[in-house]
């Protein structure tokens, strides 16, 4: 159920996307997106570094190449794509 301030502002569901390139500001975005109870957030797996305040299942699930491998071939990713290879 919608609370107050939600039903003020005309909450009514729905899904957004946060796209953009690396460093447009997406993860300022959801991190104020995230403190809102209303709001639920998908979590990405990257093969990346953590950057400084990133945590792990928080943000993304930081795994080394050979897992994010093996993760593609057991099916484990509804999709996935290899970038700066």
């Amino acid at each position: 159920m919608p609370s107050e301030a939600e039903r003020k502002a005309g909450f009514r569901g729905g899904l957004v996307i946060v796209s953009g390139p690396s460093g447009s500001g997406k993860g300022s975005i959801c991190k104020r997106l995230r403190a809102h109870d209303c709001v639920s957030m998908s979590v990405s797996a990257t093969t990346r570094a953590p950057r400084a305040g990133e945590e792990h299942g928080k943000d993304y699930y930081f795994m080394t190449v050979e897992d994010f491998r093996a993760g593609i071939a057991a099916g484990d990713f509804v999709e996935y794509n290899e970038v700066f290879t």
